[in-house]
């Protein structure tokens, strides 16, 4: 998988050290990853879940929320959003045209 956009990590990271080793480990599993449907994503990230048209990761036990947009055909994955918990149940981020 091509992850677009790795500065979305930096900058969450900047803001909430105790995430980077985590988010910096699922950036490195995902961008081998060859993924073809949410099935094989749960093989790995069994909590993830498809919620409208984003998959959502639970990152650090739970403490942060990544939200990812997948292309298998293209084997890009981009990400939308990463939050905190609090943030992602205020549930604005569903306001993503996308959604």
């Amino acid at each position: 998988m091509h992850v677009i956009s790795r500065k979305i990590l930096r900058d969450f990271c900047e803001k909430h050290a105790d995430s980077c080793e985590v988010l910096f480990s699922w950036y490195r599993v995902v961008s081998k990853a060859q993924w073809e449907s949410l099935v094989e994503v749960q093989a790995i990230y069994s909590k993830a879940e498809a919620v409208g048209n984003f998959t959502v990761f639970n990152i650090k036990g739970n403490t942060y929320r990544l939200i990812a947009d997948i292309n298998y055909i293209k084997q890009r994955i981009y990400i939308k959003y990463i939050l905190t918990h609090a943030e992602y149940d205020k549930e604005q981020w569903k306001n993503d045209p996308y959604f």
